[in-house]
């Protein structure tokens, strides 16, 4: 089915998960998470990067609007969009850690590309 992924929450819970799962990935450079989570933060974080790459004040305002920290759309705006001027996409990567002790659900790494 296309477009987007409930994962088991409503879509406020939803919006806001994957908000605070972007945020953390442009801040940390790496987060652990699920797979299926990390499947759909990556589709945000690209787009983020993207914005971030434009460099207007539209593209800050709307960056802005997601993401819930400042000082990260700062940091994307200065250090992160610039290095990937020269990608057409592809920012971010998904590692296999294996399944999750307990419920043993698939967890990865989500991470920016050098």
């Amino acid at each position: 089915m296309a477009g987007y992924r409930k994962l088991g929450r409503d879509s406020a819970h939803r919006k806001a998960m994957l908000r605070n799962l972007v945020t953390d990935l442009l801040r940390e450079g790496r987060i652990t998470t699920t797979e299926m989570r990390a499947k759909e933060a990556r589709r945000m974080a690209e787009k983020m990067i993207t914005l971030g790459k434009r460099g207007d004040q539209h593209a800050r305002r709307q960056a802005l609007s997601y993401i819930y920290d400042e000082s990260v759309v700062t940091r994307l705006f200065e250090e992160i969009a610039p290095t990937y001027d020269d990608r057409q996409g592809g920012y971010t990567r998904i590692l296999k850690l294996g399944p999750r002790t307990g419920d043993g659900a698939e967890e990865v790494f989500l991470e920016l590309v050098k």
